[in-house]
């Protein structure tokens, strides 16, 4: 009954925690860099006045090359944190095979860091060395500080951040693909550019609790001092 009790708790207070950290980390990866590297790419081909369709067909390789170059690198960082996760979970699994004292020891020191008293503890570290698979996600969790990933996350996030970064860089090319003359384009780009790292700078804010019209401006002066160091520099090697 006591169980039961503490379910129905439970399903009445259900907290509303943001749980989709790791897909939006991906997606401001993407969108931030989409935005930012085409736009100063166009912005100095633009000061080296190059044509508008010189500019967009250096603009979309540069996109396909950024979109597969950030995917692959977000696959190889979740892959890389999924194998460090199995070897953690094997090196642990034979620990508490061959040292099963001194693991159960450490369970022990972990429970005291929370303020619990060896007579309190000491039900819960009998219980976990005779149930091994919780014991084993207990030390995971609370030794390792390491939750288990998600098989799929590398793929997951190779795509998120390659959608994410073709959205964002073509924001900039935009006006190049319907004005035919750079200079004019260019200034369009940097209106289109500007708000859009106005308005992905306030998402990105308030999704990760920071507060957002900081995020706005800080994301937009980035985006403005790359684009301006681009054209700056392709001005003065052209002159």
């Amino acid at each position: 009954m006591a169980h039961e009790s503490e379910q129905s708790l439970l399903d009445q207070h259900k907290e509303k925690h943001f749980t989709a950290g790791e897909i939006v980390r991906d997606i401001i990866i993407g969108v931030s860099d989409g935005l930012t590297v085409p736009f100063a790419l166009a912005a100095g081909l633009s000061g080296a006045n190059a044509s508008s369709s010189i500019i967009l067909t250096a603009g979309i390789a540069e996109v396909a090359a950024g979109a597969i170059s950030m995917g692959l690198g977000g696959y190889l960082a979740a892959k890389s944190e999924s194998d460090h996760y199995m070897r953690e979970l094997k090196r642990e699994e034979e620990e508490i095979i061959s040292v099963p004292d001194t693991e159960a020891a450490e369970i022990a020191e972990i429970l005291s860091q929370y303020g619990i008293q060896p007579h309190e503890y000491s039900p819960v570290v009998s219980a976990l060395r005779k149930n091994p698979q919780a014991w084993l996600n207990f030390m995971m969790k609370f030794e390792l500080g390491l939750e288990k990933p998600d098989p799929r996350r590398a793929l997951q996030s190779a795509f998120t951040i390659a959608t994410a970064y073709i959205l964002g860089g073509f924001v900039p090319l935009v006006p190049y693909m319907l004005i035919p003359i750079a200079r004019k384009a260019v200034v369009a780009s940097v209106v289109v550019t500007i708000l859009a790292l106005l308005i992905f700078g306030f998402a990105k804010g308030y999704f990760t609790g920071n507060r957002p019209f900081r995020s706005a401006f800080e994301t937009a002066l980035i985006g403005a001092v790359a684009s301006a160091a681009a054209f700056g520099l392709a001005k003065a090697v052209q002159g």
